[in-house]
Parts: structure tokens; C-alpha cells; sequence
């Protein structure tokens, strides 16, 4: 994800959803850059859920992230699997690299993590300039369904080394008027029935009208605008319940 995330909540993402992992998104990717022939970019790489499955592919493939942490469980899984991509710390309103790509896929709507709509255009500007011409963004969004303030879920994981970790999710604030939400997640490490660890998370979402975002990918100077669901080609979303993917073409 994107760089909110520290240690330990970088830890039970790396638990909760390892390398080649899906929610469709690996499978819908690879389908969709099959035919790319030049190197791609994945901003907020994460652990390297999607990264390492590109690699293994012969996909050319550069990543960064915002947070340190993330970037060095993505360090561990990619030796781990035998590669050492490009990888470095950067924003994704701020990067700057000396080249261009033929790809840059951004998926399972990390880009909402940008909650200020100037850094998100900023970012969505930043994507184009490093493009090839030619080259295509590809990037998931959702659109709440409905957001219940104060519910509380909590989920548990087994750590390699025998730990009990936990994590109390709930969203704490929502503006309509702006489209935002604010999530909280409070994660635990417990050894032996003692707490030893814990850190308090908090993660702003921004989110887009369906043709908003499409608006404003055209207005920065993208060209064929294309808008999928469920990671189903050219599925026009019919409701805010599944993931909706923008193919965009500089």
C-alpha cells in the first residue's frame, strides 16, 4: 500500500495478503499488460504482491513506496524469489526518475490513499510525464457503498515467530461533501498473553464519481479513457461494490 503503513502493520499486510495473493487484480493485470513491451512502474509496490508475480513473468518492473517499512518486507520477498528489481523511497505526487515507461499500474485502489485532491491531480500529472508515448496507466478505484462510523472489526494472525497479532479496524470520520473517510486501525503484537507492541494507524481516503475520474485523467491529456469492473474488460460499473478500473493512454 501506500506508507501510512510501520513496522507491525506492515508485517500483518505481508501475513494477510503474501506475494501472488488476488482479488482478481493479478490475473486482470497480467491479461492486460501481456502485449506491454517495455519496463513498468508499480507506485506504492507494497510488500511486492504484484510486483514479484510481473517479475515472474519477465515483466521489467520498478517499484516504490512511501514507507520504509513496506519497501524493505518488498526487499525480503523479491530475494526471496530470486530478483532484485529497481525499488527505491519516493510520493507519488513528487517522484522523478530519468526515464519513461510503457506501463504504469497502480491497482486495488491504492490511489485513494491520496486524500488531498491537489496531490492526487498532482500524482495523475507526475504518472503522465513518465509515460512513453504510447504508454498506459492503469489504476483501480472503489466508490464507498456505505460507510458506518465506529464499527468496529478485529482480525487476528499466527506470526512466524509464534506472536499473536491483531488488528481493530473502523472507520472514524466521513465528509460527503468532499469525498473523503478516515479509517483507524489499532495493531497489536501479544507473546506469552502479554501485549508487547502496538501502533495506531490512521488512513485517509479520497474517492471519485465514476465519470469524474475519467474527466480528469482526459483534461490532463490521457486519450482512450477505457473503464472496467470486478476485473471484467469494458464491464461498466453498475454499483459501488466492485473494484473499477480506468485504462488510460498517453
Amino acid at each position: 500500500m501506500l506508507g501510512y503503513y510501520s513496522k507491525l502493520s506492515s508485517e500483518v499486510y505481508d501475513l494477510d495478503k503474501p506475494i501472488g495473493s488476488s482479488f482478481g487484480d493479478i490475473e486482470y493485470y497480467l491479461e492486460r499488460l501481456d502485449s506491454c513491451k517495455g519496463r513498468i512502474l508499480e507506485p506504492a509496490t507494497g510488500t511486492g504482491r504484484l510486483l514479484v508475480p510481473l517479475l515472474e513473468k519477465g515483466f521489467e518492473v520498478d517499484g516504490f513506496d512511501v514507507s520504509e517499512e513496506m519497501l524493505t518486507v518488498c526487499h525480503t520477498n523479491c530475494e526471496k524469489h530470486g530478483f532484485h528489481p529497481n525499488l527505491f523511497h519516493a510520493k507519488m505526487e513528487s517522484f522523478s526518475v530519468d526515464r519513461t515507461y510503457a506501463a504504469i499500474v497502480i491497482p486495488t485502489g491504492t490511489f485513494l490513499l491520496l486524500d488531498e485532491r491537489e496531490k492526487s491531480l498532482r500524482a495523475l500529472q507526475n504518472f503522465y510525464n513518465h509515460l512513453e508515448t504510447g504508454g498506459r496507466l492503469i489504476v483501480d478505484l472503489d466508490v464507498p457503498a456505505g460507510v458506518e462510523l465506529e464499527k468496529t472489526s478485529t482480525r487476528t494472525w499466527q506470526a512466524l515467530n509464534g506472536d499473536t497479532l491483531t488488528v481493530e479496524s473502523k472507520k472514524i470520520k466521513v465528509d460527503w461533501i468532499h469525498q473523503t473517510f478516515v479509517s483507524q486501525g489499532r495493531y497489536e503484537r501479544w507473546r506469552e498473553g502479554k501485549l508487547i507492541e502496538t501502533e495506531l494507524e490512521r488512513y485517509p481516503m479520497r474517492w471519485y464519481g465514476v465519470e469524474e475520474f475519467r474527466t480528469i485523467l482526459e483534461n490532463i491529456g490521457f486519450k482512450e479513457v477505457a473503464i472496467s469492473s470486478g476485473y471484467q474488460v469494458d464491464h461498466y460499473p453498475k454499483n459501488a461494490n466492485s473494484i473499477i478500473t480506468y485504462e488510460a493512454t498517453k
